[in-house]
């Protein structure tokens, strides 16, 4: 059977699976004794790991199985969810996801995921492995939590027990030495002046007179009581060379262990009523599934591939040049018949126009889904508490502008995780709660969307802003006396600009804020900063809804026709020629007590004159945040839909000219970009 056909429907199903077990392992962190999110998990991973032996790609049917096997263990309550199991549970849907990228890419889904493999089935078997910052700095030597082989006697359990009730941790800690160690004996005595260091030795495997004696293969094992970590221990011993590993074991209380015991007894002895058990679990669970496809079988949706979204809005968009055609023949004609059919046909469009932008609508939460799990992985990176909150994700945005934003909204909450939210112990001598909290918020807006990044942290210091800023040489001491708060915040903004001491691998304030401005004003949106010292400050997006088809004032510069986007536009205004001042060498009038430079179009687009001077000048007032300006025009055409083309490789970085469009009269029109003019 020929599979590529169901190839693309393979991987975006994949993609939502995977999503939601994202999104439901998150969950399950802050509900871990919530067995129903664990069913749903499984029954994602049931249904890939289906969908991907189908499809032949093993090694992801593999992983899953593996993971899935996890998840059993946990939904019977034979495991107890905790951070380290679903660190490696993430572990092994990041890896899912690079194969199932790598077959929407072309390639085969092959990776090797034996690590990962063998740290889901360490926690099967009762071994939880830690991949927390000791194993990341030691991929090879994981640590065990737990192990079954120590057995202690009633003493030994005792004098642990009274150790624990004061503060005290039970370690069984295993060093392996190296093959060609010569000197067996003297390793092993180091090893022990550092277990004396550490805390007390309780019991060693083989006997220290064995070890003394060298008696012994080229592993023995110790269980200590100590107060440090598991960390620390391991970090201490493995100063000490030829040591292949060191692996750092909590001991578990002696309560757990025997009710581990009953519980296996319990579990065997009680395996039918398991299965008469799972049985009606699975019976609910089809029963909710029954009721799902029931649900899906009376919603009328399709899914459809975007590429053909694509296609019918290109087709649409020379409709409405088309359309633009006719209603300018229809006015030169002054034809009643023609007139009132361009019309009919205008409305009719107009209605389409809005279904397939419609269509074409997404909401953020897309977007959004990623970012929980990059705040849950960095947080822990940064030994940071941080609670991220997202309201708004489901406002739509057009799929062309959803595409583009994830980076820059990427950037930002690194930059608010990184340097806005202070560490748990600088923020409690603050008296500030240990757990910072960013907002990610999206609303409508008009015509806009906006996308706001918020958090609790330390804000923006404007004098070290301002300091940096003045020695980089992008701005002067006395431009920056008269600078806003706002103004001062905006210094980040600028190329290569960094307030900070020590440029991480995670951000660094201001190194790339300047791409990210870029990225979003290239888009037609803009971003700004609102800060407040030791509060916490507030990125704010502001995106259009759709950059296909846009509403522009035509207007003529001398003999030409230009488009100016109604969403820069103010107002216009006309002004007599004597009104206007000079001012630092630069054109300026008094714009209702505010003044504003202007901007003669036909002398930044180096337009030939053609036409006299006349006593009065026709503005355009465009805005760019909160600076403002006067284009000067020789007439207004007025307000217009058009189609945004680009204007391709050869001519993208043209100056002020962000696009072009084809008029009704066949003529094009090139696209005025306001916001490189208002800087």
């Amino acid at each position: 059977m020929d599979l590529d056909q169901y190839l693309e429907v393979f991987i975006e199903e994949s993609k939502e699976h995977l999503q939601t077990c994202n999104e439901l392992l998150l969950e399950l962190e802050k509900n871990p004794d919530d067995v129903m999110i664990v069913h749903e998990i499984f029954r994602s991973a049931h249904t890939l790991k289906g969908m991907s032996a189908t499809m032949g790609f093993d090694d992801l049917a593999r992983l899953t199985h593996q993971m899935e096997n996890v998840l059993d263990e946990i939904r019977n309550q034979r495991i107890k969810v905790n951070t380290d199991i679903l660190d490696i549970v993430f572990l092994a849907v990041d890896d899912l996801e690079a194969m199932v990228l790598s077959v929407a890419d072309g390639g085969n889904g092959k990776r090797d995921v034996s690590l990962t493999i063998e740290k889901l089935e360490n926690i099967v078997a009762g071994q939880i492995v830690m991949i927390g910052s000791a194993d990341r700095e030691h991929p090879g030597a994981p640590v065990e939590m737990e192990s079954r082989a120590d057995i202690y006697d009633e003493y030994e359990w005792a004098v642990m027990e009274q150790s624990i009730d004061q503060g005290f941790k039970a370690y069984s800690v295993k060093v392996i030495l190296n093959d060609d160690c010569i000197l067996k004996a003297v390793r092993v005595f180091m090893v022990y002046e550092i277990f004396a260091e550490l805390g007390e030795v309780i019991k060693s495997v083989p006997p220290v007179d064995v070890l003394e004696e060298e008696d012994f293969g080229q592993e023995f094992t110790a269980t200590i009581l100590s107060k440090q970590s598991a960390i620390d221990i391991e970090q201490r011993i493995l100063k000490v060379s030829e040591l292949e590993s060191v692996r750092v074991s909590l001991v578990p209380n002696k309560t757990s262990k025997d009710q581990e015991y009953k519980a296996t007894k319990d579990l065997e002895n009680a395996n039918q009523l398991q299965v008469h058990s799972t049985k009606q679990v699975k019976g609910k669970e089809d029963e909710k599934a029954s009721s799902v496809n029931t649900a899906v079988a009376h919603s009328k949706t399709i899914r459809v591939n975007i590429e053909r979204l694509d296609i019918l809005m290109n087709l649409f968009e020379e409709l409405v040049i088309d359309r633009g055609r006719l209603e300018q023949i229809s006015k030169d004609l002054k034809d009643a018949e023609l007139f009132e059919t361009v019309e009919h046909m205008t409305r009719i469009s107009g209605d389409m126009q809005t279904i397939i932008l419609n269509m074409r609508m997404v909401p953020v939460e897309t977007v959004f889904n990623r970012f929980p799990r990059m705040v849950r992985q960095l947080a822990r990176n940064l030994n940071k508490h941080i609670r991220l909150e997202i309201i708004g994700a489901e406002t739509e945005l057009d799929r062309t502008v959803i595409d583009e934003i994830g980076d820059p909204l990427l950037h930002l909450l690194r930059n608010a995780l990184d340097h806005g939210i202070e560490t748990p112990e600088a923020r409690r001598d603050k008296g500030k709660p240990e757990e910072g909290t960013v907002i990610l918020k999206a609303y409508h807006s008009g015509n806009h969307v906006f996308i706001e990044i918020e958090d609790d942290g330390a804000g923006i210091n404007t004098d070290v802003v301002v300091t940096k800023a003045v020695d980089k040489g992008i701005i002067t001491e006395e431009q920056a006396e008269i600078m806003t708060e706002r103004q001062k915040n905006e210094l980040l903004f600028a190329s290569g600009f960094s307030t900070a001491k020590e440029i991480s691998d995670i951000s660094g304030r201001g190194v790339g804020l300047d791409v990210v401005k870029n990225t979003i004003e290239s888009l037609g949106g803009s971003v700004s900063i609102n800060s407040r010292l030791g509060y916490g400050s507030i990125f704010s997006v502001k995106l259009p809804l759709t950059l296909s088809i846009i509403s522009v004032m035509l207007v003529e510069v001398q003999d030409e026709k230009y488009a100016i986007p109604l969403s820069s536009i103010i107002e216009t205004y006309i002004v007599q020629r004597e009104e206007v001042l000079r001012s630092h060498n630069q054109d300026v009038i008094d714009f209702r007590g505010k003044i504003i430079p202007l901007v003669y179009l036909h002398s930044i687009l180096s337009i030939p004159v053609c036409r006299e001077e006349e006593d009065f000048l026709s503005l355009v007032i465009v805005r760019n945040g909160d600076k403002m300006a006067g284009l000067v025009v020789n007439s207004f055409i007025g307000q217009q839909e058009i189609v945004l083309k680009s204007l391709g490789n050869y001519l993208n970085s043209v100056f002020a000219v962000s696009g072009a469009t084809i008029l009704g009269d066949g003529q094009v029109a090139l696209i005025i970009d306001c916001n490189s003019l208002v800087k």
